[in-house]
């Protein structure tokens, strides 16, 4: 596996995994009204859009380059 096709899957899986923590923490916040649990929600959405940008960023900048 190239440099970058680990990277491009390494993106998506943080991605991902920042998604399911958002969606984590707001299902918290509606159980306990835990103000912070709302907070680290919206952080960690923010993180997945962050992480789509720079992940499409990263192909837009690489695109010439082969996977293997």
């Amino acid at each position: 596996m190239s440099l970058k096709a680990f990277h491009i899957v390494f993106i998506a899986t943080s991605t991902l995994l920042a998604a399911g923590l958002g969606l984590r923490c707001l299902r918290s916040f509606s159980e306990e009204r835990a103000v912070t649990q709302l907070g680290l929600g919206f952080m960690a959405f923010a993180a997945a859009i962050g992480l789509v940008v720079y992940g499409l960023r990263f192909l837009k900048k690489f695109k010439d380059v082969r996977f293997l």
